[in-house]
């Protein structure tokens, strides 16, 4: 056996990984509040009092205690001393790759499950994922603040109906608070591969700086729409203007009476569109396809509503129950073709006819599929916004970009000062963000390029030890991706604690499992909207889904809520 695998469940709290020197003292005091509460800790906070002289030089003098453990394994094991210097001297229980809801999630479930030694990898300089890069005008959720949250963190705050990007982020910094996990996360650390190593059951996340982090289990929480992307447009490095993607937002560019274009009228663009036509000289919006668009019941909370959330967290709970029944009804319109989805198409329609009052636009804004196919959209003002006077729709394809600026297939080239791209991301649908190798030199992003694929969603066979997040499908079309995340983290708990409580060196879910599951969903995906023709991003190139769940949110749980240990292969360290 490996002396980097420990071999009871007392040294997941004890040899705690060695994140930050200058929380080695907080990280030894975390390990005495999980031995209270848990008596199979006792033996940890034990280590950690021995510990405590040494924590206090290590918080006094930083780049010793830095060096120390680097020192000490060249001796150990002949290593260069640079390559040892970038290398843990003890294993995490746990490494967690992203910062954003799935993984501060996944580290308040763990640290309520009792397990405290796990490190959060996190690219960036701050918290937040998805709703830390995407600052454009306007950027809002479309599922209601009292849905898109977690059951367990429950906010009584919140201002509106349907929150904005900026209050969703004093969420996620509360989570972080309120759950102590700062002392967890290490910033500006971007995971460039991530190795599982056979031998000691190990795996590795190499940074970009060359460290080598090592955990027994690792969590892959970088979601799935962290990647901006730029579409593949003939010219695009030609144009002399300014280029902004809406995930990479620039507030410094004034936009005070310029000419300035809109490619994408999805779920950002159709956010952006109407704030940016309050300032700028000329917009234009180019659209591909009009998507079908719903209205938005988005109301300013009154402050009745949030002392009596807080003074009876049952009602509060009793909203969230009640706004997730009511999407669930929404499945019925939105996944298979019912008659429902007729309702629902009318509801639309209904919506443009009230709000568009030209003939013609309203034959361009008029989707030719059914609704369900694309993500539904959810606007109040952006009908409205196509109609001022220094708006004007685009519907001609773009043939390329020009120095100058867009020209369109009419061969009409259309002057700009600015681009903005709402063009979206780089989905993982058949690939990953970085490689991710397992058993035997397998590679995920080669496994996964006729499409993605798990069980259930969060474990591959072939990759022992390794825990999915928004892993293949496990997207929902009519409810709040957060329900399903939470039972994700459950179901990846579970599997956690099998690993560190049976002293397990691997835990891999067997390949003809994966496959009948697989094969069973696509069967289901077959019958839905999101398959019924239509080019999406749910989709690969060759039509294949492996984006959404094909079924209601309660399917969804009651799939995570049993973990079945007939369906692994498990091998003892």
């Amino acid at each position: 056996m490996n002396d980097d695998t420990p071999n009871s469940n007392e040294s997941r709290v004890a040899d705690q990984p060695e994140v930050k020197a200058q929380d080695n003292a907080a990280n030894n005091g975390a390990a005495k509040n999980a031995a209270a509460k848990a008596p199979r800790k006792k033996a940890a906070a034990k280590k950690a009092t021995a510990k405590k002289a040494t924590a206090k030089k290590a918080t006094a003098k930083k780049a010793a205690a830095r060096k120390a453990p680097a020192k000490k394994a060249t001796v150990k094991k002949a290593a260069p001393k640079k390559a040892a210097a970038k290398r843990q001297a003890k294993p995490a229980s746990v490494v967690i790759v992203g910062a954003g809801f799935a993984g501060l999630g996944m580290a308040i479930r763990l640290k309520q499950a009792g397990v405290n030694d796990f490190v959060i990898l996190e690219r960036g300089d701050r918290v937040g994922g998805t709703w830390r890069d995407n600052t454009y005008p306007g950027a809002a959720c479309d599922i209601p603040s009292n849905l898109y949250s977690y059951s367990f963190a429950p906010n009584p705050e919140w201002s509106r109906s349907f929150s904005g990007s900026n209050e969703i982020l004093d969420y996620i910094h509360y989570l972080v608070d309120e759950f102590d996990l700062e002392k967890h996360i290490r910033f500006n650390c971007n995971v460039t591969d991530l190795s599982f190593q056979e031998k000691a059951g190990l795996w590795e996340a190499t940074l970009e700086k060359g460290e080598v982090v090592r955990g027994r289990t690792a969590v892959m929480a970088q979601g799935p729409l962290s990647n901006a992307s730029f579409p593949n447009i003939e010219g695009l490095e030609e144009f002399e203007g300014k280029k902004i993607h809406s995930a990479r937002w620039d507030h410094d560019y004034d936009f005070t009476g310029k000419r300035v274009a809109v490619i994408g009228t999805g779920a950002s663009g159709i956010q952006i569109v109407p704030e940016l036509v309050k300032t700028v000289g000329k917009l234009k919006v180019f659209q591909r396809t009009p998507g079908w668009v719903v209205p938005r019941p988005d109301f300013k909370t009154p402050d009745w509503h949030k002392k009596l959330f807080k003074k009876v967290p049952a009602s509060q709970k009793a909203v969230r129950q009640a706004l997730f029944w009511t999407h669930e009804t929404m499945a019925m319109a939105v996944i298979w073709n019912s008659p429902l989805t007729r309702v629902a198409e009318r509801l639309s329609l209904a919506h443009l006819h009230n709000q568009v009052e030209d003939d013609w636009m309203r034959r361009q804004l008029t989707p030719d599929f059914r609704i369900g196919c694309k993500r539904v959209l959810v606007s109040n003002d952006y009908y409205p916004a196509l109609q001022k006077d220094n708006a004007e729709l685009i519907t001609w394809p773009i043939a390329r970009l020009a120095p100058n600026g867009i020209r369109t297939s009419d061969g009409v080239e259309h002057q700009l000062d600015c681009i903005v791209f709402a063009t979206g991301f780089d989905v993982s649908k058949s690939g990953t963000p970085f490689p991710v190798k397992g058993l035997d030199g397998r590679r995920l992003d080669e496994e996964w390029q006729g499409g993605a694929q798990a069980y259930k969603s969060i474990n591959v066979a072939g990759y022992p030890n390794l825990f999915l997040t928004f892993g293949p499908n496990s997207g929902p079309g009519h409810n709040s991706a957060l329900v399903y995340m939470e039972s994700q983290l459950d179901y990846a708990v579970k599997g956690i604690l099998r690993i560190l409580d049976g002293n397990l060196k691997m835990l891999d879910v067997k390949e003809d499992v994966q496959q009948r599951h697989n094969q069973r969903l696509q069967k289901r995906l077959a019958k839905t909207n999101w398959n019924s023709g239509c080019k999406s991003w749910y989709l690969t190139e060759d039509g294949f889904n492996a984006t959404m769940f094909p079924g209601f949110a309660t399917q969804y749980q009651r799939q995570m809520a049993q973990f079945e240990e007939q369906d692994y292969q498990l091998v003892p360290a």
